[in-house]
């Protein structure tokens, strides 16, 4: 049991760094966005100029912050939960709950979103998609890459939060820190 629960620690905690990494680089993202946006507004009012390739970067970072930060969102529970149970339950309950969303719920919807998109994705790459627009900015193929990721890192996020409350149903007293 000890040396399972052991083995469950450092596969949480490798996803869980893992993730509070890319939260880093998201929020990094999020303030290259407000800049870039507040450069385009001045360039735009005050000059009369505009780039597309500009303009296009800050469709490209929103994608990052939303499809990197779903996994780091649900790392810190800060997902919109619409649960009448949940909050009444006990923290074994919720601990129960938590395991079967991620087993039955989160990760299958994951691996379909994977599954589904791939296609989508390799056809993307296999003619290295760049911008419709003339003057915007190539690369298209990597942004649509997010998807997969997306998928997998909430797949390994899934993984850690399910190891973790598992952890906490079997053994308590060798409880995984959140």
């Amino acid at each position: 049991m000890s040396v399972c629960c052991s083995l469950n620690r450092k596969v949480v905690s490798a996803i869980d760094n893992l993730n509070e990494w890319i939260g880093l680089v998201v929020s990094w993202c999020t303030l290259a966005m407000v800049v870039i946006t507040f450069i385009i507004v001045m360039l735009r009012y005050i000059f009369d100029l505009g780039w597309i390739a500009l303009q296009e970067s800050v469709i490209y970072l929103h994608v990052l912050v939303f499809m990197w930060g779903a996994a780091y969102t649900l790392k810190h529970d800060g997902h919109v939960r619409v649960d009448i149970f949940y909050q009444r339950c006990s923290a074994r309950g919720q601990a129960w709950i938590d395991c079967l969303g991620a087993l039955f719920l989160l990760i299958p919807v994951c691996v379909f979103i994977a599954v589904s998109s791939w296609g989508y994705v390799a056809d993307s790459w296999k003619i290295l998609e760049s911008s419709r627009n003339s003057g915007g900015l190539p690369g298209l193929f990597l942004l649509k890459s997010c998807i997969l990721l997306m998928a997998v890192l909430l797949v390994l996020q899934g993984l850690s939060l399910f190891l973790s409350k598992l952890t906490f149903l079997i053994a308590p007293e060798q409880r995984v820190v959140d």
